[in-house]
């Protein structure tokens, strides 16, 4: 069966927006090993716009000698939007609506990564299509920003699965839609 993961940088506020402005000084090699052990079991990087926006905007321009460039670039990317027309970089193909997203989680034992995208992480939650959600919460307020659950969406409980305390203070938590 498919699987779909979703993997956030969030501080102790709850914010995801902009970690490359705040989660860098936290950023050690027990993170590196979470985070590149996510992004190779996928087969499928699935993203929202916005952080589709920022990524085609950056790892394209990358050398294979960068940290995980090769492997972004080359994975398949399916990236939900309704309000952009193309998706340009490699590999990459559009999906309109979400809905979608359940024809392609019935597929065979596929492993699909969510990196960043509160709002479609907080869709995928909505309708029941979201397996797992990693979270890398960074022991700091950053106080302003979009948050992953700012004021919206039904109400879920999560299952703990696993956690670890990274020597930053850095909480890796990872749950279950109950």
């Amino acid at each position: 069966m498919t699987k779909i993961v979703a993997q956030c940088f969030i501080s102790v506020d709850g914010v995801v927006e902009s970690p490359e402005q705040w989660h860098f000084p936290y950023y050690d090699t027990a993170m590196e090993s979470v985070v590149a052990a996510q992004l190779h079991q996928a087969d499928t990087l699935l993203l929202g716009r916005a952080t589709y926006e920022v990524f085609a905007g950056h790892w394209p321009h990358q050398g294979n000698d960068v940290l995980f460039a090769k492997r972004l670039n080359s994975l398949p990317k399916l990236v939900v939007s309704t309000t952009l027309n193309t998706v340009e970089w490699q590999n990459s193909t559009l999906i309109r609506d979400i809905g979608q997203l359940a024809a392609v989680r019935s597929a065979p034992d596929r492993h699909i990564t969510v990196s960043g995208s509160a709002t479609l992480v907080r869709s995928l939650l909505d309708h029941d299509l979201l397996d797992e959600l990693e979270l890398l919460v960074h022991p700091l307020v950053v106080g302003h920003g979009a948050r992953l659950f700012d004021n919206g969406g039904k109400h879920r409980p999560l299952n703990l699965i696993r956690s670890t305390a990274f020597d930053t203070g850095v909480l890796h938590l990872v749950y279950e839609p109950a």
